[in-house]
């Protein structure tokens, strides 16, 4: 290792530290987050409690009817312990389906809200039926203020279905008599993954404490569905809409995330990576405020994250009142989403395709305008979404062309300039780079060179790049789509894997090595190598630590790429050996002797104006002769 080299490797390590410094919690975010994971152990503390409620007024309903007592003695405890709705609180649960041909939704008696929920058409990756949720992972519950002070939770009522169909069914708890009613009604229209709901409270005055609002708290464990249950909890997400803004916010899926919503929302939505469960309120305040919660479970739990959404429904039990809602359980597919909001405008619309995560500001843009329909329009008339990546790539390099070949060219005019300058600054000492960069400065300024033409070209490239890194990942079409050995386009490819726990590999690398992830990798080492040596300019000689850095960038890459979608790893994999082309093409194509002799010739024409190097080049000399005066002070 020679002394540049160690300078830079220490240099490094100062900025690492330094960054780790800088960046360590202060003590306010360290309360804040002791906050956050005491609010979350409430809720789940909370939950605990509820469910030992739950169990002991089951068991404390059950032992009234199984005493000897007469009739008329049970009903007496039994309004004492559940008000008017006491006949409601001892039943069989029982399931009801409503299906179509996209969703079958089972409704559960007990609760009366939905406890599983399958998507046709979808398997998980173990090749079985998706469901997204099931009893045991979802609990909706109301809490109903009855007149006696208490409160009960419509998840301790059986409720009785009543003019069910196929497609539609409402459930129903009285309240002593079939005139007073608290009512869930399901409406599952053909082919769709929305499920129509509504709430209401018909001739409960007096029964119940009349309010201006009743607190829902709906909460789901979110399942495992992909193969690597790391990268899929990456995209998954508790998101929510403001009832008044465009925008959507979105909790944090890194630990324990806790946030109080204060003004009324039109949705919340539970996500992972390609499906959603979300609650939609249609008209109305309904949702008023919240309390949401976001807890990152286990990896070895087979959950990816725990939602928790306490929500205040702005429903006055006391009145006859219907609060109408929809359920969307589906796959997070962009143009779907999108069509929610066909024939509306302004607040109306429900921007649920925002969940979808395609990048931040002009990221989505391009996307949106750009990738989206490209993707769509080749996956209109190609079946193999291996062929469609390649032509996307085909296209975005030919579009992208201009600005490499500008790139390509300042480069060129540096390297054939670079004889001339090394003549130049031989003379002078190595110790005065001042100088040494005037008089190189001054060659390219003769030259029309611009120093900077191949850095401009590449960034404007940038928005393109990342906005491909955030498609990929987020792209349902390409969920179980084989390509070559790649079983799942939007899963790692395999072709080596392993049991064994390997300190660090295994958790950063993974137990598995991805093949287009290693060709990617070892592709970009091939470019990185074509590119220094042929559009080198003398810097990796000046700077031997920073040659050394490009060549750890592509390994960087592989430990950061060897779990994402093997369709994301293709296409770069594709997109670099395009470049590696494109490079020796213009190499073959481009004279670099007449290119000089063209430089040369402009060079010796007089300059009508100057150019930005003659500029700084003067400004500099100014700020020299500034400190040289201020010296003799």
């Amino acid at each position: 290792m020679d002394k540049n080299t160690g300078i830079g490797m220490g240099l490094i390590l100062l900025v690492i530290i330094g960054f780790m410094y800088f960046n360590r919690p202060s003590e306010a975010q360290l309360k804040a987050q002791q906050r956050a994971m005491d609010s979350i152990a409430a809720v789940q503390q909370k939950a605990k409690l509820a469910a030992a409620d739950k169990e002991e007024k089951t068991k404390a309903a059950q032992a009234i009817f199984d005493t000897n007592d007469p009739d008329s003695v049970k009903a007496s405890k039994m309004h004492n312990l559940f008000g008017d709705f006491a006949a409601n609180c001892v039943g069989t649960n029982k399931t009801v389906v409503l299906e179509n041909s996209k969703i079958r939704v089972e409704l559960a008696t007990r609760g009366g809200a939905a406890s599983k929920v399958m998507l046709k058409g979808f398997s998980d990756f173990q090749k079985k039926p998706l469901v997204l949720f099931d009893a045991k992972d979802v609990n909706f519950n109301i809490e109903l203020p009855v007149a006696n002070g208490k409160v009960l939770n419509t998840t301790d009522l059986y409720f009785t279905p009543m003019a069910q169909t196929d497609s539609s069914v409402t459930m129903a708890v009285n309240a002593g008599s079939d005139d007073k009613l608290l009512t869930y009604t399901y409406k599952l229209p053909k082919d769709s993954y929305m499920l129509n709901f509504s709430i209401a409270t018909k001739n409960l005055k007096g029964l119940v404490s009349s309010v201006n609002s009743m607190k829902l708290d709906w909460n789901t464990n979110i399942k495992q569905h992909e193969k690597s249950i790391k990268f899929e909890s990456r995209y998954a997400a508790l998101s929510y809409k403001p009832l008044h803004d465009d925008g959507v916010e979105e909790l944090s899926n890194t630990g324990e995330k806790e946030e109080a919503v204060t003004e009324p929302m039109r949705w919340v939505a539970f996500k992972d990576q390609f499906f959603s469960s979300v609650l939609i309120a249609d008209g109305g305040n309904w949702l008023k405020k919240g309390q949401l919660t976001s807890a990152k479970q286990d990896e070895k739990s087979g959950y990816l994250q725990h939602y928790d959404a306490q929500m205040e429904l702005g429903i006055n039990p006391a009145q006859n009142q219907t609060a109408t809602f929809r359920f969307f359980y589906g796959p997070n597919k962009y143009q779907l989403l999108k069509s929610y909001d066909k024939h509306l405008s302004g607040n109306d619309k429900l921007h649920l395709n925002r969940i979808i995560p395609l990048g931040w500001a002009i990221f989505r843009w391009v996307n949106q305008l750009a990738v989206i329909p490209m993707f769509n329009f080749f996956g209109s008339f190609i079946s193999n979404y291996g062929i469609i990546i390649l032509l996307m790539t085909i296209v975005i390099k030919l579009v992208l062309f201009p600005l490499t070949f500008k790139s390509y060219m300042s480069s060129a005019k540096m390297r054939v300039l670079k004889p001339e300058i090394d003549k130049m600054t031989k003379d002078i000492p190595a110790d005065n780079q001042a100088e040494r960069q005037q008089a190189t400065w001054s060659i390219y300024s003769k030259a029309g060179v611009n120093p900077m033409g191949g850095c401009l070209p590449m960034l404007l490239q940038m928005p393109l790049l990342i906005a491909m890194f955030t498609f990929f990942p987020t792209s349902i079409e390409l969920r179980g789509q084989s390509f070559l050995w790649a079983q799942d386009l939007s899963s790692y490819d395999a072709v080596v894997s392993w049991n064994a726990n390997i300190p660090f590999i295994s958790s950063t690398f993974g137990n598995h090595i991805s093949l287009f992830c290693m060709l990617m990798t070892i592709t970009n080492i091939i470019y990185t190598k074509i590119n220094m040596s042929m559009t080198d300019t003398g810097a990796s000689q000046q700077m031997p630590f920073m040659k050394w850095m490009m060549y750890l960038m592509p390994l960087m890459f592989l430990f950061w790429f060897n779990d994402y979608a093997s369709g994301l790893s293709y296409y770069y994999f594709i997109s670099l050996l395009i470049t590696i082309i494109q490079t020796f093409a213009m190499r073959f194509f481009i004279d670099e002797d007449k290119l000089l002799a063209k430089i040369k010739e402009k060079a010796n024409k007089p300059m009508d104006k100057k150019t930005w190097v003659s500029r700084l080049a003067e400004m500099q000399e100014q700020m020299k002769q500034q400190q040289a005066q201020n010296g003799k002070k």
